[in-house]
């Protein structure tokens, strides 16, 4: 019975589990427990026997300091209630002041938040109750007389719109999605036009516009909405304006453009200065401006439980040691490791659209793989397809990515452009050349593919049953494969992807433009005949070694009865047989047994009985070494 190998590895980590608990029943000390941690950890690479290929995020100082603020919350919350209440308030009133002012967000209030969507969910449940006065009494009835309804870029994040309407009991229906620029601007900002004649309808049906979601940075291109024009057109329709986006970051900086400035006018934006100063475990910050705390509260924004404030501590221990110079610092730094020309610091690439997409999958994962400190990403792009993004805000602090690192990040492309171009170039020979040996390879067809092709060696087996036919397949493309692995060249040589779909294939990597594709397609050919053929050899000298064995035992059989007639049954006896041969020996010779492997001819030789059991003994246990050992016995 087939098992889903999740389904597995939940079995056995839970039965993993168990036994700790049983075992640990009097309790375990602590250098236990670590290591346990330890191992769980590195688990995998244990397993590999190799170091992860995984990032690691760079915990500097500030970093600890971070990691600090968990263990310090813990502490301080088991103070008591009045000393707890002192200290959270003055913890979460100073890091939104710094905040505030970091960011240029004039009094403004923060909500602290694990998911960095939660900010948006409770700043759209102020709206709500806000704009429906009745809505704290009446609660979802009074939505029906006006349904609201929640506006969105086409570049949002994947998902965001249907969270919010999921959490805030909406239906689908609320959320509208505004189509990006088609003609003008970027392709990646809101269409502002578009939007105005999508409220004007939404209203003219009755409808309650109540917030939009703008971008400073999408998610996938880094390209920042008109801000100040949709503020003023949330302005207009008394619409509440939320911004996110990377390039908030910016704001922390001396000259700031006027585009990504605008977002301080928003009444909301989430920021995450963990990812932005590479923090760990730090939380996401949402600042808005609202004036009535009562909504603030029902709507979650803000909480009397002094341990919730505690959110802040992290950050607000980060954010001292760091100091303004630093965070300043922090963020040049990796605004300069691109050359801004349209006030975004991302930088997207791609392969011209005659090219796969494979392709760009590819570069992408072998870029991160040789530059792991550059932080270069695979995107998917509704209109360009898969991309390779290089966005240092987001990963420059948590990977310590210098200058060097994106100087070698370009070295690297320039190498692998190259060998891509070429391999598509010569993967239509590939295909032709498997065809003229459509006898022995069958070509196959894997589009993801990024390398020069995929090939499935086909060994000849006329009146041979499935399950066989699928295991001399399986066999022979293994060895193939092993056998090209080891060959002297540059050329990779692999089972394809992951998850693909096609077994018992050969797959080529990415070639130079000077590879031999006839001479590559003759040598794989060749080498899966060797294969075929050395295991027929096999197969007829196991037939064969049976045979033989059979035919010398019923020859033995036939020589022992010779002897009993020849000696008399006297002679066999063990007292009466030594006696009779002292008075009176019989001169006999025994005839042995041996043959040839190639013609399965059994032959006679005069050698004594334990040489043809230590002959047989060998043909069974070591075939590989039969012409050998029965060369001396033919001989003599």
């Amino acid at each position: 019975m087939m098992v889903d190998s999740t389904l597995a590895q939940v079995g056995k980590n839970l039965s993993d589990a168990m036994r700790i608990l049983e075992d640990g029943q009097s309790g375990q000390d602590v250098t236990t427990i670590l290591h346990l941690v330890h191992n769980l950890i590195h688990e995998e690479e244990e397993k590999e026997d190799k170091p992860s290929q995984h990032r690691m995020q760079n915990v500097g100082e500030q970093g600890h300091m971070a990691l600090l603020g968990h263990s310090l919350a813990a502490y301080i919350s088991v103070l008591d209630r009045e000393r707890l209440r002192k200290l959270t308030t003055r913890i979460l009133s100073d890091t939104t002041l710094w905040l505030c002012r970091l960011f240029r967000y004039e009094n403004g209030s923060a909500y602290f938040h694990e998911d960095n969507r939660d900010g948006l969910v409770k700043v759209c449940r102020l709206v709500i109750n806000a704009r429906y006065e009745e809505y704290a009494s009446e609660g979802y009835a009074v939505l029906s007389s006006k349904q609201p309804v929640i506006y969105q870029s086409a570049s949002s994040r994947p998902g965001l719109g249907q969270h919010l309407c999921s959490q805030l009991g909406l239906p689908l229906s609320s959320l509208c999605t505004v189509p990006c620029n088609t003609i003008f601007g970027s392709q990646h900002q809101m269409d502002v036009a578009l939007l105005d004649k999508l409220i004007k309808e939404d209203v003219e049906a009755g409808k309650l516009p109540l917030l939009l979601i703008a971008n400073a940075g999408t998610p996938g291109a880094g390209h920042t909405d008109k801000l100040g024009r949709l503020k003023d057109l949330c302005d207009q329709y008394s619409m509440w304006l939320h911004v996110e986006g990377v390039n908030l970051a910016t704001l922390v900086l001396g000259q700031v453009p006027s585009a990504i400035m605008a977002a301080t006018r928003s009444d909301s934006m989430t920021l995450t200065p963990g990812q932005w100063l590479g923090l760990p475990a730090v939380t996401a910050v949402t600042l808005y401006r609202h004036e009535d705390p009562a909504l603030s509260l029902a709507a979650g924004l803000t909480s009397s439980q002094p341990v919730e404030k505690l959110r802040a501590l992290p950050l607000w221990l980060s954010l001292q040691y760091l100091g303004h110079n630093g965070i300043v610092q922090k963020i040049r730094q990796a605004t300069a490791l691109v050359e801004d020309e349209h006030s975004s610091p991302v930088v997207l690439f791609k392969f011209s659209q005659e090219m796969s997409a494979g392709k760009g999958l590819t570069l992408g994962e072998q870029l991160a793989r040789l530059v792991p400190s550059s932080g270069v990403e695979v995107v998917e792009l509704e209109d360009e397809g898969t991309c390779v993004r290089f966005s240092p805000l987001l990963t420059a602090a948590v990977l310590g990515t210098q200058q060097e690192d994106v100087e070698d990040l370009v070295e690297k492309l320039m190498e692998l452009v190259p060998v891509m171009s070429s391999t598509m170039c010569l993967r239509q020979d590939f295909r032709e050349e498997t065809h003229r040996h459509a006898a022995s390879l069958r070509y196959i067809e894997e589009l993801s593919w990024p390398g020069l092709g995929a090939v499935r060696y086909q060994p000849q087996t006329e009146g041979v049953d499935e399950n066989r036919r699928k295991q001399e397949l399986e066999k022979i493309n293994t060895e193939l494969l092993k056998k090209l692995q080891e060959l002297d060249t540059d050329i990779v040589f692999s089972t394809g992807p992951e998850f693909g779909t096609e077994e018992d294939c050969i797959f080529v990597g990415m070639v130079t433009e000077d590879v031999d594709v006839p001479e590559l397609v003759d040598t794989i050919a060749a080498l899966g005949r060797d294969i075929e053929e050395s295991g027929r050899l096999l197969e007829n000298m196991t037939e064969v070694v049976r045979k033989g064995i059979l035919e010398a035992e019923l020859q033995l059989q036939k020589a022992n009865e010779e002897k009993l007639m020849e000696e008399g049954v006297l002679r066999q006896l063990p007292l009466v047989g030594s006696v009779l041969n002292w008075f009176s020996p019989v001169q006999s010779s025994i005839k042995g047994r041996t043959f040839n492997l190639a013609a399965g001819t059994v032959y006679c030789v005069y050698i004594q009985y334990i040489h043809v059991y230590v002959y047989v003994f060998i043909t069974m246990q070591c075939p590989a070494e039969k012409p050998a050992l029965l060369k001396p016995l033919q001989q003599r």
